[in-house]
């Protein structure tokens, strides 16, 4: 009557006593509402799947050292029992995991890639997992040990039920007193014998009780014996019956069905009662039995429904990493994103709790066999890649001297363009080997931010000096535009030039406020240009001086003046042949006519006009060859 159950933890609900039978009456033994369900350890050794056992954080974690200390002590018991081992190797791979994810926090820290990332196992986790690997040996043969005296026991529990029912055929036979000592003696041995197949536990028991209740039925004994022995039976069952009636005000319904299958032992240890008491005391602790019975199996079927929908979820994950397309997975992008992928799915794994016992190495064994020979194709793609890495390395190692050779320029504006272009190159360059992942990286950064930090520093300066230049132009703005024309022209015309001069002289100003100071002088001097009646040639002039002063400051200065002083004497010589084609034509007009004096006129204007022209040319390209 004894039924395995899949769902990890269930007790076993022990096998009610079949009534000897009689002439008249029967008595069922059998809870009619247990349904079979048991409790007994599942003493089968499977594979542990660490991830399940890694989640199971209903308890505080404990230092490594101590449940290291724990598992020795375990490996050292005479029987380590499948609950405490269950219990540290739960705590053991929770603090492996975490040690493993706080190095790669590290590492990801350090600049490292998640998919190069490779855990390095201290000697007390590799104390540990020997450990496991051993006590799961030592239980293994202990097992194993049990497996071949629970054979004996059956053998020897045979033995007792036919000695019992050679006793109950010997009645009359011999003296009474010596039939009665045996039959306790044999009663003595059956108890002792707790150990036989689960199984063999109900046939065996109804058996046993089948004789010996036929014992006390048709031998003939003394009254005195076989009423006290009634007595003090009845008196021990009804105790019994007591105790399994509280079990049910006990809220573990699990604790509660665990004591009652120790009551159930206590009561096939216990001798019948008398007939009139038999049926009675059983139907009391039947009902007790039914009633804490009908509890556990509601709490095991939800707790059997949860761990199927687990097995369903661990499947469809199972499904998902079996599906992946390798062939689609070419380069080193495809890769890095199918293993972000595979880790969410090793994340969702952990966060599923238990499926059903009977499933758990077989799903386990799947779900690790997929992501095994997952990363066995991750590792033989980069494997493929070496000679490509190598070169990618020699390739930023170039770059690094690039970078180095540049750290110390000041030559801001060119420096900082060419930074930028090595950095953008960086990026372009693939994976290099793992070992020069993080040396490669520190040398290149290193040096990139060595530049940057030395053109911040001189930015802050240049700003500063450019902020006093700002308030210095403004304030030569403010004498322009107080000047005092009323001391003469020329003092006036010098002062104002004097002042342009200054204006030139000051340096840069920030970049956002340079056409608008621009433009306040050039309105400034052109308001004082008006007070003094200064033409616009004049002005023109005095206006280009202001802009080749500025240009004379710029970066590359002595190319850009060059490059103006030719565009003006092309200039001049094309005006110049110009004028003389002009004059040459005024040589054949003729003076008595009134067209040629209209057209002599005219072109007496352009003449003029051009000659004004190369004398402003003449004085810019002295200008420009003054700044040069």
């Amino acid at each position: 009557m004894v039924e395995e159950k899949e769902s990890r933890g269930k007790t076993t609900q022990e096998p009610e006593p079949i009534e000897a039978e009689e002439e008249h009456s029967t008595i069922d033994y059998d809870l009619d509402d247990g349904n079979g369900l048991t409790d007994t350890e599942d003493d089968e050794e499977e594979d542990t799947d660490e991830d399940s056992l890694a989640d199971d954080s209903s308890v505080a974690l404990l230092p490594i050292e101590e449940i290291v200390r724990n598992l020795r002590e375990l490996l050292n018991a005479e029987s380590p029992k499948r609950k405490e081992v269950d219990e540290y190797k739960n705590q053991f791979y929770r603090s492996l995991r975490n040690e493993t994810e706080s190095q790669k926090q590290v590492f990801l820290s350090n600049g490292g890639e998640e998919i190069d990332f490779v855990g390095k196992e201290s000697e007390i986790y590799t104390e540990g997992k020997e450990l496991i690997r051993k006590i799961k040996e030592k239980r293994a043969d202990i097992l194993a040990k049990e497996e071949a005296e629970k054979e004996k026991n059956v053998a020897r529990k045979l033995a007792i039920i036919e000695q019992v029912k050679v006793l109950t055929e010997t009645q009359g036979q011999e003296d009474f007193n010596k039939i009665y000592q045996e039959f306790k003696l044999l009663q003595q041995e059956w108890n002792v014998i707790k150990l036989v197949p689960q199984e063999r536990v109900n046939e065996l028991w109804k058996s046993y009780q089948r004789y010996v209740e036929k014992f006390y039925d048709l031998v003939r004994i003394n009254n005195e014996f076989r009423e006290y022995d009634f007595k003090k039976n009845l008196e021990i069952k009804t105790e019994l019956c007591e105790a399994a009636e509280r079990l049910n005000d006990e809220p573990d319904v699990v604790s509660a069905f665990h004591q009652l299958q120790n009551l159930h032992q206590e009561w096939r240890e216990v001798g019948p009662v008398s007939r009139k008491d038999r049926e009675e005391i059983w139907t009391r602790f039947k009902e007790a039995s039914t009633q804490i019975n009908k509890k556990y199996q509601v709490h095991f079927e939800q707790l059997r429904e949860k761990e199927n929908e687990n097995l369903e979820l661990k499947t469809a994950l199972c499904e998902k990493l079996e599906a992946i397309d390798y062939s689609a997975l070419k380069s080193v992008k495809d890769w890095n994103n199918k293993v972000k992928e595979v880790l969410e799915i090793q994340t969702q794994w952990r966060q599923i709790g238990f499926v059903p016992r009977k499933w758990n190495t077989k799903i386990y064994k799947r779900y690790r066999a997929a992501c095994d020979f997952f990363f066995r194709s991750k590792n033989e793609f980069y494997k493929s890649l070496r000679g490509e890495m190598e070169e990618n390395l020699k390739k930023k190692i170039a770059l690094c001297e690039r970078a180095e050779a540049l750290k110390e320029s000041q030559d801001w504006k060119n420096t900082t363009r060419e930074m930028i272009d090595i950095q953008k190159e960086w990026k372009t360059i693939g994976i290099v080997p793992h070992k020069y992942v993080d040396s490669i990286w520190k040398r290149f950064i290193s040096a990139c931010d060595y530049f940057f930090e030395q053109k911040k520093s001189h930015t802050s300066s240049q700003h500063e000096q450019e902020q006093k230049n700002l308030e210095e132009k403004r304030a030569i703005i403010g004498k322009i535009n107080q000047l005092d024309t009323a001391v003469g022209k020329e003092k006036a015309l010098t002062e104002l030039r004097e002042l342009m001069e200054q204006w030139h002289e000051v340096g840069h100003v920030p970049y956002k406020m340079k056409d608008r100071i621009y433009k306040e002088f050039y309105e400034a001097a052109e308001a004082q240009f008006d007070k003094l009646n200064i033409d616009k040639e004049e002005r023109k002039l005095e206006a280009y001086k202001s802009a080749i002063s500025d240009m004379a400051k710029s970066d590359n200065s002595r190319g850009q003046l060059f490059r103006e002083r030719e565009k003006l004497v092309r200039q001049y010589e094309r005006i110049k042949n110009e004028l003389q084609t002009y004059e040459n034509n005024i040589g054949f007009l003729s003076v008595s006519s009134k067209k040629g004096n209209h057209l002599l006129d005219d072109m007496n204007q352009k003449v003029d006009r051009l000659k004004s022209e190369l004398v402003l040319l003449e004085k810019k390209i002295r200008t420009i060859e003054e700044e040069l």
